[in-house]
């Protein structure tokens, strides 16, 4: 299936879809938000990444920041926050380069790696969508986190890729036909930023229909 542009899914969603289905619909396709300190430390951490020049060149190593990536067999667009270009004869030639260029994305993050595999999802369809654009093979990226100072490689293996898919299967049926998720609290419930507007305490206890009636009947 060949998606048209107008359909594409923010590929940056795909991180809110695995740390919570609920939240993901909620910012997508409510158009709800809410700030906290993590969420505004994840911005100055992408901002600062972002504001710096947008290519460096280091012999063997070409630095682009903030590049706009795609798939039409996806339906997902975004951005990179770096791909390092690295010369290599698996690579593909670039304009105004010699030789040839294999792309390596490096997704930066807040605080340390998490328990779940959100980021690394995050990451790999980011790397899909640099194989449609450039036809070529990207066998692994970086996740920087911002506490350690350092980056942890990953391998973008069929598992993951197929876990990547499926879950922008999911995403583009749920967001067709304008469907949030009910709530399935955990305890990430406490770190979300949503965690007022979603309720999860309430909303585990009855529906959001039930719960609208009572207050319709209450000020009633």
């Amino acid at each position: 299936m060949v998606f048209e542009e107008e359909d594409y899914l923010q590929l940056s969603g795909l991180q809110h879809f695995a740390f919570c289905r609920r939240q993901w619909a909620l910012i997508h396709i409510e158009g709800q938000w809410a700030e906290n300190f993590r969420t505004v430390d994840g911005a100055l951490l992408h901002e600062h990444v972002h504001d710096q020049e947008s290519r460096e060149s280091r012999g063997d190593l070409l630095i682009i920041r903030g590049l706009a990536i795609h798939s039409a067999q996806m339906g997902v667009s975004g951005q990179c926050d770096v791909v390092e270009f690295r010369r290599d004869p698996a690579g593909v030639p670039l304009r105004g380069r010699e030789g040839l260029w294999l792309p390596y994305p490096v997704e930066y993050k807040r605080g340390k790696p998490k328990e779940h595999d959100a980021d690394e999802l995050q990451l790999c369809a980011q790397a899909m969508c640099l194989e449609e654009m450039l036809c070529c093979e990207v066998p692994s990226g970086a996740l920087y986190y911002g506490e350690p100072r350092r980056r942890t490689a990953v391998s973008f293996t069929p598992e993951l890729r197929r876990q990547v898919q499926d879950s922008l299967i999911e995403m583009h049926q749920l967001y067709e036909r304008r469907h949030t998720p009910k709530v399935k609290t955990s305890k990430a419930c406490n770190a979300c930023s949503l965690k007022d507007l979603c309720l999860p305490k309430l909303m585990s206890r009855k529906s959001a229909a039930a719960y609208l009636q009572g207050a319709m009947e209450e000020t009633g």
